[in-house]
């Protein structure tokens, strides 16, 4: 029988700016400890300090240093990586010691955290300042969300968004190794081993390029089909419960977990009960604060989703307190890639975890949001109906005729418009139509009658 790995244990640290409250230090800390567990760490415990910035060579304080260390087993002393030399007393000394202390660190290292994770995007050389003084790994916020991301992502394209993510965020923080500062021999030779794993990186991340160059063409050509048609993407903070609403208004199985990054790839469904002309919901990646850049830019074409949509619902967590920097957030990273011109409605989501006096005071500051649970069916019957209407705002009437030459077009004229009667003479099928004035104009094209 197999026995189970057992679950690595992490620390978290913070550092509180002046410019960042209490409350927005803790609720950052807690999704940082929600980020961790999404990796499957545990986290035991974490250590905070108030400083001036994020600045300093090991980030913390000497004596907050020591603290963290001693949870880790640390020395909390930033050494040198340099072997001290040894006399050959000092090496036997430290032989006949060794087999005693190597059980005791065993033991001890079964009860500490093997991993420090900062919220913080750090340097190298402060990774290196922390990992020398904690003898833990470190990861900063931006490493632990590109790992999330390598591990979640699903589809051609975002795997390759996130191995060019993750290897530009490798690249900087490579480093040679106590032996490894030599020279190639062979191919290659002159060049440190430091130089070749650049190199190397150079060239995959070109090579990854040129294949999400081509995946991408393909995905411009499905997204240039879907062009004429209706589309509202939902867009907002991950974990605003954007993949339980779109299950709700789509009935598709998407898939739903009380996690961070869930979904890293866009789906698109129709609205049901279908409409004509349908309308289609798209679940996109979700935000987060401190997104690294490159992953941003990264997801440019899965975000373009948001882009190309007709209405952006802004999802929320109303049960949030920080609701409004998470908003903030998202219209930051949609104003990043152009998509803030796109038209917009606020969802406050999770109202049934919200008490009365809070309700209240939402509806005061957000007098025009949609308010609702994704888990009450009249509710999401609402939005529906809101989204709808946003359409038919924008609708015209129109009247077609169909010659009986052309009939294999009434598909189309199904597909893009709403028909509201139909009658037949001696030209064709005459047929009232309601939809949107690009629409009836690209379908008369289509007919002959333009």
């Amino acid at each position: 029988m197999e026995t189970a790995l057992p679950i690595p244990l992490a620390v978290l640290v913070g550092i509180q700016t002046p410019d960042v409250d209490d409350i927005a230090h803790e609720a950052s800390l807690a999704e940082l400890g929600r980020l961790v567990k999404t990796l499957g760490y545990e986290v035991v415990g974490s250590v905070s300090q108030k400083r001036e910035g994020t600045g300093a060579a090991s980030l913390l304080g000497a004596g907050k240093l020591e603290e963290l260390a001693a949870l880790t087993g640390g020395t909390g002393v930033v050494r040198s990586m340099a072997t001290p030399p040894m006399t050959k007393a000092r090496r036997r000394f430290e032989g006949a010691a060794a087999p005693e202390e190597s059980v005791e660190a065993d033991t001890d290292a079964a009860r500490r955290p093997e991993f420090v994770i900062v919220d913080h995007e750090l340097s190298p050389s402060q990774i290196r300042n922390l990992e020398r003084a904690t003898g833990a790994q470190v990861l900063d916020r931006t490493g632990v969300i590109v790992e999330i991301f390598h591990r979640h992502a699903n589809t051609r394209e975002a795997r390759l968004q996130v191995e060019m993510a993750r290897l530009k965020y490798v690249a900087p923080r490579l480093r040679e190794s106590s032996n490894g500062g030599g020279r190639q021999q062979g191919p290659g030779a002159g060049e440190s081993h430091l130089s070749l794993d650049r190199r190397k990186i150079r060239d995959r991340l070109a090579e990854l390029k040129t294949q999400l160059e081509a995946v991408q063409r393909d995905g411009d050509q499905r997204r240039s089909a879907r062009r004429d048609q209706l589309r509202v993407a939902l867009v907002g903070y991950t974990n605003a419960g954007k993949s339980s609403l779109m299950r709700a208004l789509t009935g598709s199985q998407v898939l739903v977990q009380d996690k961070l990054f869930a979904t890293l790839d866009t789906t698109v469904r129709t609205l049901q009960p279908e409409t004509r002309p349908r309308i289609l919901i798209a679940d996109t990646v979700g935000f987060i604060k401190q997104l690294p850049h490159d992953l941003v830019a990264s997801f440019r074409s899965t975000l373009s989703e948001a882009l190309e949509a007709s209405l952006l619902l802004f999802v929320v967590d109303a049960s949030d307190l920080t609701y409004e920097a998470q908003l903030e957030v998202s219209r930051s990273v949609l104003r990043e890639i152009g998509a803030d011109a796109v038209p917009s409605r606020l969802v406050l989501n999770k109202m049934d975890q919200v008490d009365a006096d809070r309700r209240a005071a939402l509806l005061e500051k957000h007098p025009d949001a949609i308010m609702l649970s994704a888990h009450e069916a009249e509710d999401v019957s609402a939005l529906r109906d809101t989204i709808i209407a946003f359409f038919e705002a924008e609708m015209v009437d129109d009247v077609l005729v169909l010659p009986y030459a052309k009939q294999a077009l009434i598909g189309e004229i199904y597909e893009n418009a709403r028909v509201l009667s139909e009658e037949h003479n001696e030209t064709g099928r005459v047929l009232k139509v309601r939809g949107l004035p690009g629409a009836m104009e690209r379908l008369r094209r289509s007919l002959g009658s333009a």
